[in-house]
C-alpha cells in the first residue's frame, strides 16, 4: 500500500537537517581551500593566479552528469561556481574588470554568474581599461560583445592575453553576449569552441564556406572596424594550418572556451 504523505513539519525537519549538513560540508571545503593555499605557499607558488578554466569545465560536466533530475544544471553550476570562486580568492589575487558596452548591468550579472561573489569587481569605462586590468596578477577582464567595438581584435597583438570563457556558460541564461580574458594558457576541456579573428573583406558566408572546405565549422559572432570574429567548433591551436589557409591577411586565434554545459 502507498505510504501516507509526511506532514509539513516532518518535511521541514528533514530540510533543516540537510541544511545543517550542507553548512558543515561547506565549512569543511573552505578549510581545505585554505590548506591548498598554504601548500602552494610552501612550494613557492603562493600568490599566483590559480584559475584553471579547462579543469573547472571538466569538473562541472561530471557533476551535472551525476546529478538527478531534481538538481538541474543551473543549480549545480551556481553552487560550484561559488565554491570555485571562494577557493580562487583564498589561494591568491582575484579581481574582475567589467566593460559592459551598452548594457553594463547585464555584463556585471554575467560576470557574477561566471565568477561568483568572491572576487572584487570594478566597472571599466573603456574596453582598454578592462584589458589592462586583465594583465595584472589575478586579473580577469569581462567585455561585452556586439556593441560596435572590435576590442577582441586587440588580442591579436597581445599574445599573452587569451579569451578563456564565453558568458553565460548555460544556454538557458541567454545567448553569448560577453567574453572573459586573462593572462593564461588556454587548454582543451574536451568540448570547446575557439575564437578566431580575420580582416578578410569577403562576406562572412564566403569565409565560412572557405573554412568548411578545410573541415572547420565556423559562425560569425561579431563584426566591427573591418574585423570579423568567428566562433569555430572545436579546439584549435594558434598555428593550426587549416586556419593559416583561411581568408585574410591579419588573422589569428585569440582563445577558446568550453561549450555551454546545457548545449
Amino acid at each position: 500500500m502507498d505510504q501516507a504523505p509526511q506532514t509539513l513539519d516532518a518535511v521541514r525537519a528533514r530540510i533543516d537537517a540537510i541544511d545543517a549538513e550542507l553548512v558543515r560540508l561547506v565549512q569543511a571545503r573552505a578549510a581545505i581551500a585554505g590548506e591548498v593555499a598554504r601548500a602552494k605557499e610552501a612550494a613557492g607558488d603562493g600568490g599566483k593566479f590559480a584559475l584553471r578554466p579547462a579543469r573547472e569545465a571538466m569538473l562541472i560536466r561530471k557533476l551535472i552528469a551525476a546529478s538527478s533530475p531534481d538538481a538541474p544544471p543551473a543549480l549545480t553550476v551556481r553552487l560550484w561556481r561559488e565554491f570555485i570562486s571562494y577557493s580562487l580568492a583564498t589561494q591568491g589575487p582575484f579581481h574582475l574588470s567589467v566593460w559592459g558596452g551598452g548594457d553594463p548591468a547585464r555584463a556585471v550579472e554575467l560576470a557574477r554568474l561566471r565568477f561568483g561573489g568572491a572576487p572584487t569587481l570594478r566597472q571599466a569605462a573603456k574596453p582598454e581599461d578592462a584589458l589592462a586590468a586583465a594583465k595584472t596578477n589575478g586579473g580577469v577582464g569581462v567585455l561585452a560583445l556586439g556593441q560596435g567595438s572590435a576590442w577582441w581584435g586587440r588580442l591579436l597583438a597581445e599574445p599573452k592575453l587569451s579569451v578563456f570563457a564565453a558568458l553565460p556558460c548555460l544556454a538557458q541564461w541567454g545567448q553569448m553576449s560577453a567574453l572573459a580574458v586573462a593572462e593564461l594558457e588556454v587548454e582543451p576541456s574536451g568540448d570547446d569552441e575557439t575564437f578566431w579573428v580575420t580582416d578578410a573583406p569577403e562576406p562572412a558566408a564566403k569565409i565560412v564556406d572557405a573554412l568548411s572546405r578545410d573541415g572547420v565549422a565556423a559562425e560569425l559572432i561579431s563584426e566591427s572596424g573591418g574585423l570579423k570574429l568567428f566562433l569555430l567548433s572545436g579546439f584549435y591551436q594558434r598555428h593550426d594550418q587549416r586556419l593559416a589557409r583561411a581568408p585574410g591577411r591579419l588573422t589569428g586565434v585569440i582563445g577558446a572556451a568550453a561549450r555551454p554545459f546545457d548545449a
